[in-house]
């Protein structure tokens, strides 16, 4: 019987092991994917309290030395359902993994953060890898000396551009509205770049290319008119969403299926607790999740008594 099970290993994750593991207690992460979330393909960190700057790699493999070495075990499987434990005289539950395997645990963390939005047109999936990427840190470089877009107006979109710029002969940046909600230093920064161009008020209706991205096709909200712009890379950075559904059944979900909870991280099934990204919340960001990670982990050991 597993201490505290934790799903999800990113910043959320590994901050409540941390503190799991220091309240003497045991942790286990179960991880889908990589260890330190989509915080890993950041190039430069710089709005943690504490730390100057330092690379998302660095910073997610410091929290996985961390955890790891206090005690806490990672595991890569993917949680796809949690019921309560079956035994009348032990509360607890039951974490089933997609490939089938079972965890006890006495409480449980959900720490699944959110994963990329996708724009939902033809050839999106088809081309992604081909021309369509949700990362320009992982990809921009393949792209050196060629014209790319950059899909969204938030601070992710804008520091895609700014990297991309670095490699790429054009950036197109193509947002929805006529002004970007991303920090004003990052859009003055943006601005400031001779190889970008703003194409606003306008969304992408069509991507062209078989093989290979080609193009986009975008649509001006205001006139309608059509414009293709030749690309051979898209970059989309519009937001993301979480993806609570399997756990649904255990944890209330809002409209836009984030966890509904409070700064507690108390869901409404008692011993389940929610930190991180994929719960209700105004601001998501690294510091955030960190401070959930340890409110979590304490309620849970708490619980536990």
């Amino acid at each position: 019987m597993i201490d505290v099970l934790i799903i999800g290993a990113g910043p959320a994750g590994l901050s409540a092991a941390i503190y799991v593991e220091r309240a003497g207690k045991h942790a286990v992460c179960l991880e889908a994917m990589t260890v330190g979330g989509q915080i890993v393909n950041t190039p430069e960190i710089a709005n943690y309290p504490g730390i100057k700057k330092i690379s998302g790699f660095e910073f997610s493999m410091g929290l996985y030395e961390q955890a790891t070495e206090l005690g806490a075990d990672i595991i890569y499987e993917q949680a796809v359902k949690i019921r309560e434990t079956l035994n009348p005289e032990e509360k607890g539950f039951t974490v089933l993994t997609e490939s089938g395997k079972e965890f006890e645990a006495k409480t449980v963390i959900i720490a699944t953060g959110a994963k990329n939005r996708l724009l939902g047109i033809d050839k999106e999936e088809s081309l992604t890898g081909r021309g369509v990427s949700y990362c320009a840190t992982c990809d921009g470089a393949f792209f050196r000396g060629k014209d790319v877009a950059v899909n969204g107006g938030g601070n992710t979109a804008l520091e895609d551009a700014l990297f991309l710029t670095n490699y790429c002969n054009k950036v197109y940046i193509i947002h929805r509205r006529d002004e970007f909600r991303g920090e004003p230093k990052n859009v003055e920064a943006v601005k400031s770049k001779e190889n970008v161009e703003f194409v606003l008020d306008s969304t992408i209706d069509e991507l062209k290319g078989d093989r290979n991205l080609e193009a986009v096709v975008v649509r001006n909200k205001n006139t309608g008119e059509l414009r293709e712009i030749p690309v051979a890379g898209l970059f989309i950075a519009i937001g993301q969403e979480p993806d609570n559904v399997a756990f649904a059944d255990v944890a209330l979900l809002d409209e836009k299926g984030y966890i509904r909870a409070d700064e507690s991280c108390m869901t409404e099934t008692p011993g389940i607790f929610v930190a991180g990204d994929c719960r209700t919340k105004a601001v998501r960001q690294l510091t955030t999740a960190a401070s959930d990670g340890a409110v979590a982990a304490l309620a849970a050991c708490a619980y536990i008594g």
